[in-house]
């Protein structure tokens, strides 16, 4: 069926009897087009739903149904892209690997997946929809990893530099808890158009000076990512922050209001909700090696997994040696040629699912095959230390900031052309 025939049965009907007069049932109905994909007024509702319901949950009031659902639509032309881009690289999450974080987060919760489950079913919601939720989100997290990592270049220099600044500023430096709202500007506005993008600046500022909710606030008027979620963008260090927002907050109090800023995407609005200083003491390090299998077209996920699995087994019981078995198998260039190994390292650096495996290990100890975006591994904890601020530490941590700094930066961008090369109509509707 092509696009145009599915715009004009978006919705559907059930005859009962062929003999009686047919009664429309409302199935589903197409409310926006993105390329060759459609967004479902379901989809739509499901968003609204949860936003209402955490609303009620916190006590937070909401605006009209009318802007949330714009706000929904957006989030879904925007999930819609990636998951399309994901598609065109053949990127794909197994069942195996969603279990994986299902699991994870299940822990987080203190609990395991039977637990999450019974919380999933016990508020309405069915389980399966949620695991395919959590599927899309690991998925539009990769394929934005993949796509942005490759526009990031951090030069020796910059993390020298940053590290300068980090010693001048002392050990004790701040964190902010920063609310975001953006009133974009289209591309070549006019200057009309961009007169009134700073009216509407102006005027959200002057809510908040009011004392009118932020969250509601950014919810109704914000073109940022985070707008469903009231503009929280979290705590941020000044290092990571992007570079407009950092020169803002400095020395500014909690409960501050900054903005408009200007930027090439439009007018921000910034409200620091809190400050809190960090400390960090000393730092564990771990001394690791670990063997990597990627699954392809030709090795599956299950013989990947297999393979590791054996590796293990042979590892245990004295008959292999790791150090050859990585130099021969695995696919990490960084370290296969030094037998799987990694120096001393900060663990944080690490992606969650490879840190995690390898703090629950003990001394010597080697993991059951796991896997994250980059493949099955397995990995043996060599060693483990207490460092007091040791120079790789901290320049890995430097290094960390302004990879955080540059990947919010550029996130926005590659979003931003890619929204501008696709094709998005929102069809119109009653409500």
């Amino acid at each position: 069926m092509n696009l145009k025939k599915l715009l004009t049965s978006a919705v559907l009907s059930v005859s009962l009897c062929q003999s009686a007069v047919a009664v429309p049932v409302e199935i589903d109905k197409v409310v926006g087009v993105v390329n060759e994909g459609v967004i479902l007024k379901s989809e739509v509702d499901t968003i609204i739903n949860r936003v209402k319901k955490q609303a009620k949950e916190q006590g937070q009031q909401l605006p009209k149904d009318k802007t949330l659902r714009v706000q929904a639509i957006e989030r879904l032309i925007n999930q819609t892209l990636m998951l399309q881009m994901a598609s065109r690289m053949g990127l794909e999450i197994s069942d195996s690997q969603l279990d994986q974080t299902l699991a994870s987060i299940a822990k987080d919760q203190g609990g395991n997946i039977a637990d999450l489950r019974g919380t999933i079913e016990s508020s309405g919601e069915s389980f399966q929809a949620y695991r395919e939720e959590i599927r899309k989100e690991i998925t539009t997290q990769q394929v934005t990893r993949a796509n942005v990592d490759r526009r990031i270049y951090i030069s020796e220099q910059e993390v020298d530099n940053l590290l300068k600044i980090m010693e001048s500023q002392g050990q004790n430096t701040e964190e902010y808890d920063i609310g975001h709202i953006l009133i974009d500007i289209p591309n070549n506005a006019s200057a009309d158009e961009i007169a009134d993008a700073k009216v509407r600046a102006d005027k959200v500022i002057e809510f908040l000076q009011d004392g009118q909710e932020f969250k509601r606030i950014a919810i109704s008027s914000s073109s940022g990512s985070k707008a469903l979620e009231g503009g929280q963008l979290g705590w941020m260090g000044i290092n990571e922050m992007p570079s407009l927002f950092a020169e803002a907050v400095k020395g500014k109090k909690s409960d501050a209001i900054i903005g408009p800023l200007r930027s090439g995407a439009g007018f921000h609005i910034i409200k620091v909700q809190e400050i809190r200083g960090r400390q960090v003491v000393e730092t564990t390090e771990v001394k690791s090696r670990h063997i990597l299998i990627k699954p392809s077209i030709i090795l599956s996920e299950e013989k990947a997994r297999n393979m590791l699995i054996g590796f293990a087994k042979e590892l245990r019981a004295g008959t292999a040696d790791f150090a050859e078995l990585a130099k021969e198998h695995s696919e990490d260039p960084g370290s296969a040629l030094k037998g799987g190994e990694y120096d001393w390292t900060d663990p944080t650096t690490y992606v969650p699912a490879f840190k995690d495996a390898l703090l629950s290990l003990n001394q010597d100890e080697i993991s059951e095959p796991f896997r994250t975006q980059y493949g099955w591994h397995i990995v043996q904890l060599l060693g483990k230390r207490v460092a007091d601020k040791t120079d790789l530490a901290k320049r890995n941590r430097a290094h960390s900031m302004l990879f955080n700094r540059k990947f919010k930066e550029e996130s926005f961008n590659w979003q931003q052309e890619m929204r501008e090369q696709a094709y998005v109509n929102i069809l119109p509707t009653d409500e």
